[in-house]
């Protein structure tokens, strides 16, 4: 494909972005449950769903993290919807109550999100004019707002940033990329695993001659000293590392390097970025390359579009400790990735394809088919759609799908809908039942017990 080509095909792609698309969801609905408890759960939606609140709402952007159990999402119209886990505020809606439905973010609605990024208990969103706002956890700084002492940030605060691009966000720590010459990324949060890149993890003993120790808060967004040459134009964040591309092609990682996740032959951490031997040279990334940082794992797309992976890959095996191609998906052209706890989502010509570990549906096989894939396998619901963007989260995927020319795939999808808020509250109210099927149980023999002895 010549240069000019490619420019005109990212062009229609960015249109295509910018008009939205119809949002479809699958995987874990029991917030409370997921990731706590082994085994799947109940209410789990196996195929990709269309949401109520959602139906024919144009959405641009949604984002999730390998960490998180809450959703964001971002429609065409400037409004931002989240749902999910709420223990910590992570919805924006000045509370902590949990939203089993997507909700509008009510004092988001003087600006107007384009971006979004989700930890493990916060989110952050990036808005037309360049300014960032964050809501959740902030006991590590990772709002950014400069300030740590409210542990908890239940309504949108702004993030000391300015001229933001965009955003990512690992378990709990931030990451922001900036039009400001000499610091195009930025970042605030816990650095325990040199995750910031600022060369040091900021650990201290809690109290002289004790054994335990913590990690100093970064909560003031400060610009990686060790890029401030470059300009950095990727960034994704897996639960305690970082990926990030420059305008040369360039990647580095940092952080925590347990799996070979940052591709360096190596497992140890990194507390400055460090580029990946193998993306130099002749192997630079192109201008649309795709990068995803899961919980384990790194990935981008380098020449000819070809997949590269690295880290914890699969659960049997050994680990890839440094980028190796992905054969499956050789000649497939990759627009958008996203990658989980242990699954990835690709969206790639007219098709979505999923794989990797999974126990509640996050995959979208459909209820006939099988739970997890060591390989790359197409979403069969979603043959022949286009896809505009994926997510991927703690047992949970959003997709989100281009309305025209796909016939009547989205009607079947339809089909395929249940009410989002009854399969919540089965999966909130079954402890309630078992207890009342209890109290009569214990009731029935204590009156049993009575009769015989009158």
């Amino acid at each position: 494909m010549s240069a000019v080509e490619a420019e005109k095909k990212a062009a229609e792609e960015t249109k295509v972005e910018e008009k939205g698309g119809e949002l479809l969801f699958c995987g874990a609905t029991c917030w409370n449950a997921v990731g706590r408890k082994k085994g799947a759960q109940e209410g789990n939606l196996v195929s990709p769903t269309r949401l109520r609140p959602l139906v024919g709402v144009d959405i641009r952007v949604v984002a999730s993290g390998s960490a998180s159990c809450h959703c964001v999402a971002l429609d065409v119209e400037g409004r931002c919807y989240t749902w999910g886990r709420n223990e910590r505020g992570q919805l924006g809606h000045g509370d902590t109550i949990q939203r089993d439905r997507p909700t509008v973010v009510s004092e988001l609605s003087k600006y107007k999100p384009i971006r979004a990024g989700a930890g493990r208990s916060h989110s952050v969103v990036v808005t037309e004019d360049g300014l960032s706002l964050a809501f959740g956890w902030n006991k590590h700084g990772q709002l950014g707002s400069g300030s740590a002492r409210n542990e908890i940030e239940s309504s949108p605060v702004r993030c000391l940033v300015s001229d933001v691009k965009t955003t990512a966000c690992g378990a709990d720590f931030t990451v922001w990329l900036s039009s400001v010459e000499g610091a195009s990324i930025l970042s605030a949060g816990l650095p325990q695993y040199g995750q910031l890149g600022h060369g040091t993890d900021k650990e201290y003993n809690t109290k002289d001659s004790s054994v335990r120790l913590a990690y100093e808060a970064q909560p003031r967004p400060r610009a990686i000293a060790s890029l401030a040459g470059e300009s950095i134009v990727k960034v994704a964040c897996g639960t305690n590392h970082t990926v990030a591309v420059d305008s040369n092609g360039y990647v580095y990682t940092w952080g925590f390097g347990g799996y070979g996740r940052l591709g360096h032959r190596e497992q140890k951490d990194e507390w400055v970025p460090r580029r990946v031997d193998i993306f130099t040279k002749h192997n630079v990334l192109p201008p649309g390359a795709v990068i995803s940082a899961g919980s384990l794992s790194s990935a981008c797309t380098a020449g000819g579009g070809q997949l590269y992976m690295w880290g914890k890959i699969k659960n049997t095996g050994d680990d890839w400790m440094y980028p190796k191609p992905l054969m499956d998906l050789s000649g497939w052209n990759l627009r958008c990735m996203d990658s989980g706890n242990m699954h990835h989502f690709v969206g790639a010509d007219n098709s979505c394809i999923s794989w990797g570990y999974a126990l509640n549906g996050e995959l979208g096989y459909g209820p006939n088919g099988q739970k997890s894939s060591a390989v790359p396998k197409k979403v069969d619901i979603l043959e022949g759609m286009h896809v505009i963007g994926v997510a991927c989260g703690t047992g949970h995927s959003m997709v989100i799908v281009d309305r025209t020319n796909v016939g009547d795939g989205l009607d079947q999808v339809i089909s395929l809908e249940l009410v989002f808020l009854g399969l919540q509250a089965k999966c909130s109210f079954c402890a309630i039942r078992f207890s009342c099927w209890f109290l009569i149980f214990c009731l029935m023999v204590l009156f049993c017990s009575y009769s015989c002895h009158q």
